[in-house]
């Protein structure tokens, strides 16, 4: 990832840790060979991937549910939810998302059904990612917020 995506990598893993303190939070924490970009682990086991301009959103979370249902590493938690983060890179013009985040979105949410107490939840970041070399938006740390409060409302629906 380029600096502005660490820069929000930082800041989610920050703002996650005070909405949901029961969870210790991680930086690119290690799922089999994936990194992911922000995880937390607890009684639940928590896996958010930042899209932010991804040409194949879709390979992260075919990954991530193939090591959850070929390992036991699922059934080391009451549950598992697997968060896609997209940027507004993958938003069109015309309104909607793109193909890339819908077929991401629908493995995602397939897969989720096979895997036992797993959950699937795409969100929005309201960011347009800067190309290299850009700066983030000037609001970028309250899409940031709004991004926590969706990920901590789907954490906590369950219980």
């Amino acid at each position: 990832m380029g600096e502005t995506a660490t820069m929000v990598q930082r800041r989610l893993r920050e703002r996650l840790a005070c909405a949901l303190p029961e969870y210790e939070w991680h930086e690119e924490y290690a799922v089999g060979d994936t990194p992911v970009d922000v995880a937390g682990v607890g009684g639940a086991l928590v896996l958010v991937e930042l899209e932010w301009r991804r040409a194949d959103p879709a390979n992260n979370t075919v990954k991530l549910f193939r090591e959850l249902a070929e390992t036991d590493l699922a059934s080391s938690f009451e549950a598992v939810h697997v968060v896609q983060l997209f940027s507004r890179y993958y938003d069109l013009a015309s309104g909607g998302v793109s193909t890339k985040r819908r077929n991401a979105a629908f493995v995602g949410e397939r897969v989720a059904e096979t895997v036992p107490a797993a959950t699937f939840t795409a969100v929005t970041l309201g960011i347009d990612p800067p190309k290299r070399g850009g700066d983030l938006p000037e609001k970028w740390r309250e899409s940031v917020e709004v991004a926590v409060d969706r990920v901590s409302r789907e954490v906590t629906k369950e219980r």
